[in-house]
């Protein structure tokens, strides 16, 4: 059993057990209460699916792209979870949940704050036997405004993402992530790196040198 979080967008945990079957998912699209809710949705995904914690094997922690605040929420819980049950966790795009198993080419698109989007696009699902997502551009910002002139240019007959859909999510299915990282087990291609995709630098800096006192 994989245990799957993210709080790139909204709050989303899930439980899967192997590549293809999702056995409980609680989402919240709430972009405000990502502390609040992941212990919550953790219990209540263990109790839909019948196990208790120690059934989980590994655990699936998405990267992102994200706002910092939030995204690190669901890492940490990730990490504290795994680390409590001594299991692995794997580190998993957050945009790759979405693109899961689409027909065709994607551009995944989720809010990233003030008036910008984040974005990442995928090729049609290569090689089909895996079932994971190739990116082929991104993640990357774009402004709100500019979005709709951006991915129409991308898309448009003859370019590098002809015929690409665009895809909104206002959370991430942790169904998704999960069932990809269970892929990424099973083709040898997890990775335990839990680096999160920050699009911009942090608010806060620390200052280059001590600072200075004066009377």
């Amino acid at each position: 059993m994989l245990l799957a979080i993210d709080t790139s967008a909204g709050t989303s945990v899930a439980v899967v057990d192997g590549p293809d079957r999702v056995l409980a998912e609680r989402i919240e699209t709430d972009t405000r209460s990502h502390a609040e809710k992941v212990g919550t949705l953790i219990a209540a995904v263990l109790a839909d699916a019948g196990i208790t914690a120690s059934d989980v094997d590994a655990v699936a922690a998405g990267l992102g792209p994200g706002p910092f605040t939030g995204l690190r929420v669901g890492i940490a819980a990730a990490r504290a979870f795994a680390l409590g049950r001594g299991v692995p966790v794997i580190g998993v795009p957050s945009h790759a949940a979405v693109a899961l198993d689409a027909e065709g080419s994607v551009i995944v698109v989720t809010d990233a704050r003030r008036r910008e989007l984040a974005w990442t696009a995928f090729a049609a699902t290569e090689p089909a036997a895996t079932g994971i997502p190739v990116a082929v551009r991104g993640p990357e910002l774009v402004r709100a405004d500019e979005a709709e002139a951006l991915f129409a240019t991308l898309t448009a007959p003859g370019a590098a993402l002809a015929g690409a859909v665009r895809v909104d999510a206002q959370a991430i299915p942790a169904g998704g992530l999960g069932l990809l990282a269970a892929r990424l087990r099973a083709a040898g291609a997890a990775s335990s790196v839990l680096e999160p995709l920050y699009l911009r630098p942090p608010d806060v800096t620390l200052s280059a040198g001590p600072k200075r006192v004066t009377a």
